[in-house]
């Protein structure tokens, strides 16, 4: 009946796989504090916490680094930036202080964040329309030296703790639920987790979508057929950012606390690792490559305070013999070419 429809309209209907496959991640995502607390094992929940939140900064790179070919070592600057937006409201909402004489503190989520991905946003516009009148290695580094500048920026403002960082003593508040309970601020980055992740995948298969898939093929073609490429890249770069900073204000919510590390070009590594472990240019592999990271740091930190050494050759092995990453490693498993 499926090559009967294919050969009468040209195109195969939509396999019900994709969708299966979709409805069951989803299925074991929410049944998983429920399991996880009946398996005796509510650490399980926090570090499907950090997967979820590290999946969403890691795509957010994907989107530049993946399919727009822009390799930035800057995005740990939008990942610290979103963290401190949250930690500075909720420092000022405390001493009920105005921020600059201007803005009033807030413990409020749907304050925090919205704020924190409007400055990280403005972040990255200010970062990529400079940098993006380079390219090649001359973007790689000046993406590195604006993030480390805001990393020693931050490491130096004694108001705002310096290098021991701020607290953010409570989670902010969402509607009354008790977002001190691991497992309800779980639920909730799930929920923002979901939400991130369709609309990225209405963006990546959008005209736009394809515009940045063209230009990391050949952006001197795209040009000669009347697309304009700085425009284009730095929207992506922008849209990259204000995920980034996106997932940012969810740490510093799960951790209860910022510093200067979020900063560093070293988280800028791990996501581009998360990234390479899962996929470049697919949508879910980052998701995939922070879920592998995460879990790998656990269980071998639980074995050894070396764990970094078993660390390198297994994500090397990964890199070297998956081709394509770990998403694609399970499409050839699942039988897809």
């Amino acid at each position: 009946m499926r090559d009967t429809v294919t050969a009468q309209t040209g195109f195969a209907p939509p396999s019900a796989k994709p969708l299966l496959a979709a409805a069951a991640v989803i299925a074991a995502l929410v049944l998983l504090p429920f399991v996880a607390q009946a398996a005796g094992s509510p650490a399980t929940v926090a570090l499907a916490t950090r997967v979820l939140i590290y999946g969403i900064a890691a795509a957010s790179l994907n989107l530049a680094l993946g399919y727009g070919g822009l390799v930035s070592f800057g995005h740990a600057a939008f990942f610290g930036i979103g963290g401190y937006t949250v930690g500075i409201l909720y420092q000022h909402y405390v001493a009920d202080e105005l921020i600059l004489g201007l803005f009033t503190g807030s413990n409020q989520l749907l304050v925090t964040l919205p704020a924190a991905v409007v400055v990280s946003g403005l972040l990255a516009s200010v970062i990529g329309a400079l940098s993006l009148r380079t390219s090649g290695v001359q973007f790689i580094m000046i993406t590195l030296a604006f993030a480390q500048m805001i990393f020693y920026l931050f490491a130096s403002l004694t108001a705002y703790g310096a290098e021991d960082g701020l607290i953010v003593r409570r989670r902010n508040e969402l509607f009354g639920l008790d977002t001190r309970n691991d497992t309800v601020f779980y639920f909730i980055c799930l929920g923002v987790a979901a939400a991130f992740f369709a609309l990225l995948s209405r963006i990546v298969r959008s005209r736009f979508g394809l515009v940045l898939v063209g230009l990391r093929q050949s952006e001197r073609r795209m040009a000669a057929i009347g697309i304009a490429p700085y425009r284009y890249k730095l929207a992506a770069f922008v849209i990259s950012g204000i995920g980034t900073g996106l997932a940012g204000a969810l740490m510093a919510n799960y951790l209860r606390f910022v510093s200067p590390d979020m900063l560093h070009w070293t988280k800028s590594g791990e996501l581009m690792i998360m990234v390479i472990l899962g996929g470049v240019g697919t949508l879910f592999g980052p998701l995939l490559g922070a879920a592998a990271l995460v879990i790998l740091e656990t269980v071998l930190a639980a074995w050894t305070e070396h764990w970094q050494i078993i660390l390198g050759p297994l994500l090397l092995a990964v890199v070297l013999f998956t081709r394509g990453g770990l998403q694609a490693l399970l499409a050839r498993l699942g039988g897809k070419p």
